[in-house]
């Protein structure tokens, strides 16, 4: 509902890190790099930014004698509760050669459940006790493939600093879950200008021109209040978050500008007129102010050739 054109959907890979990790025995403890793994463990170096695909450093073919998790950073965010959601920035390789197995980083997060079903067995294993924010480095052996995983735990909602809104605007509470529900000023005209309102100021980088940007939303009409569009109908399945490339023209223009320079974490709220919507077009929206309620949960440049980032600042 968000396209002004019908582009390419920038979509969250489907996890295929579970089906490789079935085979295996997963076990929780220290592994290459960690002083406590002992000398017979190569040593697996991992550098990069958080929001950036992480850059593995080890002697190649690498011999796994020690399997597990290590956790590179620690997450300060929520600890992810059984059941809850789980959104994951995903990097593999098979450490004989270092060839990509997967990587998120290439297009879009991956949504999940925190429960075995929807992860597999050992990656769950691997999350059980974490928090929002972690980096882990998981190794294990499988068959003839020394497996080196990087996990990135990213938000699934806003979380930071409240941002009082200027008066008149329409009026955003939040379920325990984080849904947003918005209420229409009652006989109030919409604006005729754009209106971009941060409710919460998320303390990540800001949203760059071309980056793919992952987001939760809730769409009302301003002239009924009534929901034209939300991921929030389905938190259990991968749209319960939308990607897309800011600042090229796939979306809509109140997006692309609205947008723009605010930070990963924050909740924003878009008051989006018509010639910035659908306007012009043949959409049933077309001649509707449209109010959205956005939490942007992660942007990052694509990776597109040799670990690069396209645009990578």
């Amino acid at each position: 509902m968000l396209r002004r054109r019908p582009l390419a959907l920038f979509v969250a890979l489907a996890l295929v890190l579970p089906a490789v990790l079935a085979g295996c025995s997963a076990v929780q403890g220290a592994v290459g790099g960690d002083p406590s793994a002992g000398a017979s463990q190569a040593p697996v170096g991992v550098t990069g930014v958080a929001g950036q695909q992480p850059k593995l450093t080890y002697t190649k073919p690498l011999a796994i004698t020690q399997p597990g998790t290590r956790v590179v950073w620690p997450g300060t965010g929520p600890r992810l509760d059984e059941g809850g959601p789980v959104l994951l920035n995903l990097y593999a390789e098979d450490g004989r050669d270092g060839t990509v197995v997967q990587s998120t980083f290439q297009d879009a997060p991956a949504w999940h459940t925190m429960s075995v079903t929807s992860l597999g067995k050992h990656l769950h294993e691997a999350l059980t006790g974490q928090r929002v924010g972690a980096r882990l480095l998981y190794l294990e052996q499988q068959g003839a493939v020394p497996l080196l995983l990087v996990i990135d735990v990213l938000p699934t909602r806003a979380s930071g600093a409240a941002v009082a809104p200027a008066a008149g605007l329409p009026t955003v509470t939040l379920g325990d879950d984080g849904r947003p529900a918005v209420t229409i000023p009652h006989g109030a005209k919409p604006p005729t200008d754009l209106v971009v309102q941060p409710l919460v100021r998320g303390t990540g980088p800001q949203v760059s021109v071309g980056e793919v940007v992952t987001v939760r939303f809730t769409g009302v009409r301003w002239g009924d209040g009534k929901t034209f569009d939300t991921t929030w109908d389905t938190p259990d399945g991968p749209k319960a978050v939308q990607s897309v490339m800011i600042g090229i023209g796939q979306v809509i223009e109140g997006w692309d500008q609205g947008l723009l320079e605010q930070t990963v974490g924050s909740q924003v709220l878009l008051v989006v007129p018509p010639s910035l919507g659908y306007g012009g077009t043949s959409n049933p929206l077309a001649d509707q102010t449209l109010v959205y309620v956005v939490d942007i949960l992660d942007a990052h440049f694509q990776v597109t050739d040799e670990g690069s980032d396209e645009g990578a600042k």
